[in-house]
């Protein structure tokens, strides 16, 4: 008696618990058990978290629609340079993905790095600006409207 209470562990029906998903005849039917008050405020509660729903979806496509990508080509010393590429994260891209991606594909070294600013970008290792280009409007999906190419060059010390 004493072997079949223990090999019952109560953990596998408390999981179970936690994680019930009940289908729509279930949902209504409990709905059906409520007042008719009850019913109209629940119905009235399902269209806000929907019209809010709604709302966030296209702010968020309109927040994307406007977002800038900016690469830039930054003068290291002489003839070296480095690509730094801002922006992606507004595009819903993971920085260090396409960071590791970026470095296969050029065959270069590549890193997230934070900017003085607060945000991160993406600085690559070599002259791969129009590389990128092409990549972020192809592969990105980003619109070429919103993909802005910059040219720096290193400020030579007054001295």
């Amino acid at each position: 008696m004493a072997e079949a209470a223990t090999s019952e562990s109560p953990a596998p029906t408390e999981s179970q618990a936690r994680h019930v998903v009940y289908c729509g005849e279930a949902i209504t039917a409990s709905l059906s058990t409520l007042s008719v008050d009850a019913q109209k405020r629940a119905e009235k509660d399902a269209k806000k978290k929907e019209a809010k729903a709604a709302a966030a979806e296209t702010r968020e496509k309109e927040a994307r629609e406007q977002a800038m990508v900016y690469i830039k080509r930054v003068e290291r010393n002489k003839r070296k340079y480095v690509t730094a590429v801002s922006g992606l994260e507004a595009h819903g891209m993971d920085l260090k993905k396409v960071a590791k991606e970026f470095g296969k594909k050029f065959a270069t070294g590549s890193s997230v790095t934070k900017t003085a600013s607060g945000g991160e970008e993406i600085v690559v290792q070599g002259d791969n600006s129009d590389d990128i280009f092409d990549w972020v409007v192809d592969v990105g999906k980003v619109p070429e409207d919103n993909v802005e190419c910059i040219e720096d060059k290193k400020k030579k010390n007054a001295g």
